[in-house]
């Protein structure tokens, strides 16, 4: 079964409260951003008793034992001791530590595919349930529909966004922002307009109203963050941003020509099209 886990960005992102359990409560809405990377999920050659995952595309750190593919067929075969050995093969193209949630997408993607082609009958709410055991924001990922996200980022609120015709410019500066290096200079606060009523107003007023904790604490060490938030909004813009707690910047543009038009340097990895 061949899939497409998309990427997401943040609309605003406040980090509200520090939680007992080690985590921050936080404030956020979750967009699909449709940059993919390609999963394809089929059972594995006869024979075969133990699942097996291949990769190609940009390197992913760490032991493969260690990816949330894997472990998602693992949490699933906790549940469904029967569940057949599975062959995954996942070719990265979102780039890690971006703050886009790649690989909390290709974890939720492989649990829905998974459960797909072995026939579990996995309901929306079991899918979600397993997705947060692996990650604050992969439940995100098995609607993957715009949604306001509270609590880690795993608590739902519906919330309608009319952004079709959105140019959308996403750039990545090749830097690995890590989550606890992120959160290390962050100091909860409320936000100052609530998220909800400040995206129910014209686009054009989001620059005054909604933004990204993680930006001012990134900010001394990654100066580069501002420049390219800058050059986006020089370029036309109507509002730009840091997304999730990595290091990707990205700017919406009411027209494509305007989007398409901006130059990077080479080593940038950079994303265009519509929302």
């Amino acid at each position: 079964m061949l899939t497409f886990p998309n990427a997401k960005l943040n609309l605003g992102l406040y980090v509200t409260a520090r939680r007992p359990d080690g985590y921050h409560e936080l404030e956020t809405v979750f967009l699909p951003l449709p940059w993919t990377d390609v999963l394809d999920v089929l059972p594995a050659p006869k024979g075969q008793a133990a699942s097996d995952l291949t990769l190609t595309g940009r390197p992913i750190p760490g032991a493969l034992a260690t990816n949330l593919c894997l472990k998602a067929y693992e949490l699933l075969k906790a549940d469904f001791p029967d569940l057949p050995a599975a062959q995954l093969h996942l070719h990265k193209i979102v780039p890690i530590g971006a703050g886009l949630g790649g690989g909390s997408a290709d974890a939720a993607f492989a649990l829905r595919a998974i459960g797909e082609v072995f026939g579990l009958h996995l309901t929306t709410e079991q899918l979600e349930n397993y997705a947060r055991r692996l990650g604050a924001d992969c439940a995100f990922f098995i609607q993957h529909t715009p949604r306001l996200a509270r609590g880690k980022g795993d608590v739902f609120e519906a919330i309608e966004l009319n952004l079709s015709g959105t140019a959308c410019v996403v750039v990545y500066p090749g830097l690995h922002i890590g989550t606890a290096q992120a959160f290390a200079g962050i100091v909860p606060r409320a936000p100052a307009y609530p998220l909800r009523a400040a995206l129910s107003q014209p686009i054009t007023t989001w620059r005054d109203t909604v933004s990204n904790d993680f930006e001012a604490s990134l900010a001394p060490a990654y100066p580069v963050l501002a420049a390219i938030k800058q050059q986006l909004y020089a370029a036309g813009a109507v509002y730009a941003s840091l997304s999730g707690s990595g290091s990707a910047v990205y700017g919406l543009f009411t027209g494509a020509a305007e989007a398409s038009t901006l130059p990077w340097p080479a080593e940038y990895l950079v994303w265009r099209g519509q929302l």
